[in-house]
């Protein structure tokens, strides 16, 4: 997959610095994939929700963290939209971001 809005990651990390190797693992993971539906999504994180719109919500570090990204699978585009603690998470609505 390729990965959109990578900016949203190093900003986090900035603030959030023991996300990294956390968040490092989750990109090479989602670069190494060829995914066509959310089974095969599954397969490498069995935690990922969707929640509509196209928007999936991984936990990262033991849900620590949470990524929410659109996922174009015809055109292999992994688009993050959101990476942030799962208090911040807990305050936004996921579908509409």
């Amino acid at each position: 997959m390729k990965i959109r809005n990578r900016v949203l990651l190093e900003n986090f990390v900035k603030k959030h610095a023991d996300s990294a190797n956390a968040l490092q693992k989750f990109v090479d993971s989602v670069e190494d994939a060829e995914w066509n539906n959310l089974s095969d999504i599954k397969a490498n994180f069995n935690s990922v929700d969707y929640v509509s719109n196209g928007r999936y919500v991984f936990d990262i570090r033991g849900n620590k963290y949470r990524v929410i990204s659109v996922i174009i699978f015809i055109e292999g585009v992994f688009a993050i939209r959101f990476v942030g603690t799962h208090a911040e998470y807990s305050k936004i609505d996921a579908k509409n971001i």
